[in-house]
Parts: structure tokens; C-alpha cells; sequence
């Protein structure tokens, strides 16, 4: 019975819940907007490579849009404190981890990907024990955001790795609760 609320709770929160969508399909014909290539064109083109291109050309700013959800989660963050997680202060607050837990790992923070997962994780779990462990949270929160300011990207960083650990275990009475 548990993890069934669990699981209705999850899809509320990620929008995954097909009752509450509406889908719009906006007739868009792409093919109108794209030159057409030539034979000799299409030939040379490798669209692996233009797209490994583009990631390059914006790499340089993906430090900065990593600040800027950074900046999201901690103001969500003390909202959600000072709210004791009620309504939409526990739901910014979720979104931001669950915005970081996707884009951590494209924009080069895997290690804070999943900080951000298992914060999304607690969050969902606290949210059905109707019991929220502010300082877990917190702790979370503070180590995305040291996590980025130090530059702790991938699992190369021993302290990184350490701390991702430790909050991992330290969460895992309540994480296990939605894994399951």
C-alpha cells in the first residue's frame, strides 16, 4: 500500500499522472523552415558531430546556468523551511531538484545529479511520511551549492564523491521507501 501512494505521489509531482495532462498539438511542418540539402551535402554531413559542435560553442555558459539553478534551489529551498513544506513552497522546491537531477549530468555535474535525485527522492518520501527532515534537506541543498562553487564534477573528486555517499546513507531509511 505504501509504495503504491508513493508512486501516485511521484507521478503528481513529475506530471507523469495522464489524468491531470492535457496534450495541444500545434501543427508545426519543419520541413518548411530547413533548407534542403544537396545529395553531396547530405553525404558529408554527420549530425553526431554538429551536435557534439554545438554542445561545445555553449559549454563555456554551463557553469553559469548550473549557478542559476543553484541559485533556484536555495531560494526554494528557505521558502520550503519557512513554509514547514507546505503546498506550492514543497513544490518549487522539488522542481528545482528535479530540474538539477536532469541537467546536472548534460551540463557536466553527474556527482551533483545525484545529489539532486536523492533529494528528489527524500523529498517525495518525506512528502508521503508527511515528516520532513530539515536539516537532511538542508544538508542536501548546501552540498549542491559546494558542489558547484568548488567545481566537484564527476566521480574524480574524492570529497565530492564522499559527501554524495554520505548523504545517500544518511537518507536511505526514507529514500529506500520510494525505491521500492
Amino acid at each position: 500500500m505504501q509504495a503504491q501512494e508513493l508512486r501516485r505521489t511521484m507521478a503528481s509531482l513529475t506530471g507523469s499522472d495522464k489524468s491531470s495532462q492535457e496534450h495541444i498539438r500545434v501543427p508545426n511542418d519543419l520541413s518548411k523552415k530547413v533548407r534542403k540539402m544537396s545529395t553531396i551535402e547530405a553525404a558529408k554531413f554527420d549530425p553526431v558531430k554538429a551536435a557534439e559542435e554545438a554542445i561545445e560553442k555553449l559549454s563555456d555558459k554551463f557553469e553559469s546556468w548550473m549557478g542559476s539553478e543553484v541559485d533556484c534551489l536555495k531560494e526554494t529551498n528557505q521558502a520550503a523551511q519557512n513554509a514547514d513544506f507546505t503546498g506550492e513552497t514543497y513544490d518549487a522546491l522539488f522542481r528545482c531538484a528535479h530540474d538539477i537531477k536532469g541537467q546536472a549530468e548534460t551540463l557536466g555535474f553527474p556527482l551533483v545529479g545525484r545529489v539532486a535525485n536523492n533529494l528528489t527522492l527524500l523529498l517525495v518520501a518525506a512528502k508521503t511520511q508527511e515528516s520532513f527532515p530539515k536539516e537532511l534537506i538542508a544538508q542536501h541543498v548546501s552540498a549542491i551549492n559546494a558542489m558547484i562553487s568548488e567545481d566537484a564534477r564527476d566521480e574524480t573528486n574524492r570529497l565530492g564523491v564522499a559527501l554524495v555517499t554520505r548523504l545517500e546513507e544518511a537518507s536511505a531509511p526514507l529514500t529506500e521507501l520510494v525505491d521500492s
